[in-house]
């Protein structure tokens, strides 16, 4: 069980009402650059409690990887390879979703299995989730029409035939330095853009049930409160994706799930925790009668106490 500095409620605090748990927004937290590296050991600690099942929740970035590498190889979708790999930290909050989960648990003492994962689909806020992460992957679509727009503005609708000629048209001419600029400066809003709304949002409506729109307000409080290590966290993320999708994306596996636990450590750093929250009840699964055909087709299902 992880314990968390400050997390034991003071004396003189007494819980909140209902209605003042509804009023009073987070509390946040001054936060320093040792927090960073504190809340990446305890997401590594996280990895290596639950490794497989953080890997069976994250398979789909090498393989979609995988084939986007494959897929663009001599086609006019070349030039979209890199913004498609750097597009996957915009979406990456909401796809740890179940990483979240998988920590929470452990730091209150729970069993902690990809079974367990499956239970943030039964948050009273996973309608706002989904919500938040329809909005990232709008973000996600317009930074790839961007970047398309961005290419065709430098070098036209003429695609390059193979990838020796797009590096060399990219590394050695003007218009692929122009492109390089333009591109990383373009790329570099959206991934702020995304920061700003999305770094904690997904823990706190995991964890308070909050909506999306407080959520995402908290998020930029967040990073206007800790400017420097908020930055700091953005490159982290960035680089630790960037030598993630170096060997055909199969660092993902590992990258991905370590930034979704370190992100829940980061959130428990920066919001000061509820000492009147009441408590979720558990979810639990139970295996179903073979009588109860074709539903137990379905081996697991959900048991409320």
């Amino acid at each position: 069980m992880v314990t968390y500095p400050g997390n034991s409620q003071p004396g003189n605090a007494s819980p909140l009402s209902p209605v003042a748990q509804e009023a009073a927004p987070p509390v946040l937290r001054t936060i320093q650059l040792s927090d960073l590296h504190d809340a990446l050991k305890r997401g590594w600690e996280d990895f290596k409690a639950v490794p497989s099942h953080a890997i069976i929740l994250c398979v789909v970035y090498p393989v979609v990887g995988l084939v986007l590498a494959r897929a663009v190889m001599g086609y006019s979708v070349l030039p979209l390879l890199f913004p498609l790999a750097a597009g996957f930290a915009l979406l990456g909050p909401f796809a740890a979703l179940g990483l979240y989960e998988l920590s929470r648990r452990r730091e209150i003492g729970e069993s902690a299995s990809a079974w367990d994962a499956l239970g943030v689909v039964w948050s009273p806020s996973f309608g706002s989730m989904l919500g938040l992460g329809t909005l990232l992957l709008a973000l996600f679509v317009t930074w790839v029409a961007t970047a398309q727009a961005i290419y065709v503005a430098a070098f036209g609708y003429e695609a390059a035939a193979e990838i020796p000629d797009f590096a060399r048209r990219v590394l050695t001419t003007p218009q692929g330095w122009w492109l390089i600029v333009v591109g990383c400066g373009v790329g570099f809003l959206f991934a702020l853009v995304a920061l700003c709304i999305s770094v904690i949002s997904f823990p706190l409506m995991l964890d308070r049930h909050a909506g999306a729109l407080e959520a995402m307000v908290t998020s930029m409080r967040v990073v206007g409160r800790n400017p420097g290590p908020m930055a700091a966290w953005g490159l982290i993320v960035a680089l630790l994706l960037l030598v993630g999708s170096l060997p055909f994306f199969l660092g993902l596996a590992v990258v991905v799930p370590l930034l979704g636990h370190a992100t829940w450590h980061l959130y428990r750093k920066v919001i000061m925790p509820d000492y009147g929250q009441r408590p979720r009840p558990p979810v639990r699964w139970e295996r179903q009668s073979a009588a109860e055909f074709p539903v137990a087709l379905f081996a697991w299902r959900r048991r409320k106490d």
